[in-house]
């Protein structure tokens, strides 16, 4: 089964070798009719620091590193 990749936007990166992504998508109401836009928080692995508040990244589901992070920062 291939992994998950989202495309995010990097709201913190206080922690040590963790960024925090805010990942957003539109979906359809089923009443009304209209697209809402919606975002996830999901903290990924950042192994040399790299990342910066406001960067644009993608991650990819990996094995649990701790008990919140479960995904990898790949550019």
């Amino acid at each position: 089964m291939p992994r998950r990749e989202f495309e995010g936007i990097v709201v913190s990166d206080k922690s040590d070798k963790t960024v925090i992504v805010r990942v957003e998508s539109m979906e359809m109401n089923p009443i009304y009719k209209k697209f809402v836009r919606r975002a996830r928080k999901f903290a990924a692995h950042d192994e040399l620091n790299a990342c910066k508040a406001g960067d644009v990244v993608r991650i990819q589901e990996c094995p649990p590193i701790s008990k919140r992070k479960k995904w990898v920062v790949i550019t």
